[in-house]
């Protein structure tokens, strides 16, 4: 008996876990992939490099990690949603290009204009995420309304600096961030997405930055109160996100070589929004999880991955993955759980009774 109470408290304390929620989901679609597609799982090598379906969502997916890391901070901090991020990707992917190709603004005269365009298109989005977080933390503007206007206008920025073309770039490093380093099987995005992860999970857990976020999304009135600055911390919160979605950008252009502005980081902004939901975190702010929102994307990386391999069209493929959505969502909304909670002690009350 009392082995069968732990083993009880054990399932119990899993299944209450704020990451189970989320690795169900992603399991779920991976067991649908497999019953469709029996050798879903296999990983071959062909010529020094990986392939297989596995490889194809973790490679896919790293760019939709990194915005969703950043996306995660703004949630918590602000309540609210950056719905600029896929337009900033757009400008960062413009400038870094623009530069590599000789235009507007050459580096021809630097002695390394790789590093120069990278550095200026990353200086590029924390510009877009600094001019977010001033209307949001000091102008007290609601976040989906002050980032609508980088939504709106970010993509004719983009057009601006490519003089409204697709800018090609045939710098051979500038290829390897989207692709491959010497004979590594991996994708270099791969990396990226990891370091990403990493980086921020530490800095939130080795300072109080984490602890600084939670409490200004639970209750910014309160942590003023004990001395936090609010203002300042919604401020950085943007800022990191703006910088974190132009490295998206940088990487996604890599893997074409160009920059197309008006199809690189298109609709991502709502992946990476819906990334954070199922996640398990609360989109109102306060508690956050950076795990579950980079499962968040990895699951809705495997639900296109797998909608693709059925053979359904690009243009169809946004009905099919609201529809998966809507069901992962009820399925981890408070009210869905309150209820099977209910039904549990329902049963355990009449198997009481009964005995």
């Amino acid at each position: 008996m009392k082995k069968m109470k732990e083993i009880k408290i054990t399932v119990k304390n899993i299944t209450e876990h704020r990451l189970f929620m989320p690795f169900l989901c992603l399991a779920a679609v991976l067991l649908v992939n497999v019953l469709k597609t029996p050798d879903f799982f296999r990983i071959s090598m062909n010529n020094g490099v990986l392939y297989g379906y596995l490889v194809d969502i973790v490679n896919r997916a790293s760019e939709l990690v990194i915005l969703a890391i950043g996306m995660t901070l703004v949630t918590a901090a602000s309540g609210g949603q950056d719905i600029s991020v896929g337009a900033v990707m757009a400008v960062s992917a413009a400038v870094c290009c623009q530069i590599l190709s000789g235009g507007k603004v050459s580096a021809n005269t630097f002695e390394n204009p790789f590093l120069l365009a990278v550095l200026m298109a990353l200086a590029a989005a924390l510009l877009c995420g600094a001019f977010n977080g001033f209307l949001v933390a000091k102008l007290h503007i609601q976040p989906m309304v002050a980032t609508l206007i980088l939504y709106t206008a970010g993509r004719g920025v983009a057009q601006l600096i490519t003089k409204g073309q697709i800018t090609y770039v045939r710098v051979e490093n500038y290829k390897i961030l989207g692709g491959y380093i010497g004979n590594c099987p991996v994708p270099t995005p791969v990396f990226f997405a990891v370091a990403a992860v990493l980086i921020v999970y530490l800095v939130l857990n080795k300072t109080a930055l984490g602890l600084y976020i939670e409490s200004v999304g639970v209750n910014g009135l309160a942590s003023r109160l004990v001395g936090l600055n609010s203002t300042r911390i919604k401020f950085l919160t943007y800022v990191l996100c703006g910088g974190l979605a132009g490295f998206a950008g940088i990487v996604a252009s890599s893997r074409i070589y160009s920059a197309d502005a008006n199809n690189i980081g298109l609709y991502l902004e709502m992946d990476a929004i819906l990334a954070v939901a199922l996640g398990g975190n609360i989109l109102s702010g306060g508690r956050f999880s950076l795990f579950g929102s980079v499962i968040g994307a990895y699951t809705i990386q495997a639900l296109t991955t797998t909608l693709y391999a059925m053979n359904v069209s690009a243009d169809q493929l946004p009905v099919y993955k609201a529809v998966v959505v809507i069901i992962i969502v009820v399925l981890q909304s408070a009210v869905f759980k309150k209820h099977i909670t209910e039904l549990r002690m329902k049963k355990s009350v009449s198997i009481e009774s009964g005995r």
